[in-house]
């Protein structure tokens, strides 16, 4: 039987645990929930770092008013014992005073970034993000941060961050850990009704659509089309975008580009009420997909 992590509910806390361990360390930021898409990202870790510290913190800074902070799901045992199976050593599940003792007057700003997709549906988001990442980082100080690629926009601006102020940290990206009826796993996807989750299985089956234009020589303007008929013609499912990025600026693709050029195909959308993203590498231009799947 492997050890019980060690909780840390405050800094003095996480300081003392991280002070029992030796050796490279890996970071893991979740906000609870947890669910086999985290535990993806908890093994990535194991395999990088000799000790593996998970964060479980709802960050009130990246809701807006009116989002469902204060609904949020909160399952802090469930969540160790799920942590606890995988050997997780150290959990930091502070309460918002602790993370924030005083309103933060500095901010970080994501840049451009911040004001497209997510961003512009979420203005706040992003930027709530890059100050609790930053933060939990320099509490933390591994030597490598893992994070998903569900939020796809979330790890480019990450990455974009560590890069700008040379965070002394390297990031790791784990792809998409989806459900067996192509569902991408999310902690939002307990409120889907059994009606709503049928529904919600054409997300990642637009996203199969459109990789496969895609690798056809598709370009992006028909790759987008392809994708947005599929969620059109879904009831129940309500589009907030359908977008391709550069994955490494996440600028947007359209007009002509070269064979080969790799870029991240997304969509987001409400099925009932509940808002859903998910996202897929493309090759544009002919060739083969990758990742994501």
């Amino acid at each position: 039987m492997r050890d019980a992590p060690v909780i840390a509910h405050n800094r003095q806390e996480l300081a003392d645990a991280l002070a029992a361990t030796s050796g490279t360390r890996a970071l893991v930021m979740t906000m609870g929930a947890l669910h086999e898409g985290h535990l993806t990202l908890v093994r990535r870790a194991r395999s990088l770092a000799d000790h593996i510290v998970v964060s479980i913190f709802v960050n009130p800074t990246q809701f807006a008013p009116g989002e469902d902070f204060d609904a949020y799901p909160r399952t802090l045992d469930a969540d160790v014992e799920k942590l606890a199976a995988e050997g997780v050593e150290v959990v930091y599940a502070p309460e918002p005073e602790d993370v924030y003792p005083v309103p933060p007057r500095i901010t970080v700003d994501p840049g451009p970034i911040a004001r497209v997709l997510e961003g512009a549906t979420r203005p706040t988001h992003l930027a709530g993000v890059a100050l609790v990442v930053t933060k939990v980082i320099n509490l933390t100080r591994p030597q490598v941060a893992v994070f998903g690629q569900k939020d796809a926009q979330q790890l480019t601006m990450v990455r974009t961050l560590v890069r700008d102020l040379d965070l002394p940290v390297s990031i790791a990206s784990v792809p998409i850990s989806r459900d067996t009826d192509g569902v991408a796993r999310s902690s939002r996807n307990r409120y889907l009704s059994e009606e709503e989750r049928h529904h919600a299985r054409a997300l990642s089956r637009a996203l199969q659509v459109g990789a496969r234009s895609a690798s056809l020589g598709g370009t992006p303007a028909a790759v987008l089309a392809d994708t947005r008929a599929v969620l059109a013609a879904e009831d129940g499912v309500e589009i907030d975008y359908v977008a391709l990025t550069d994955p490494d600026t996440f600028d947007c693709v359209e007009g002509d580009v070269r064979a080969g050029t790799p870029a991240f195909l997304l969509v987001a959308a409400r099925v009932g009420t509940t808002r859903l993203i998910d996202n897929t590498l493309v090759t544009l231009g002919g060739g083969s997909s990758r990742g994501g799947k």
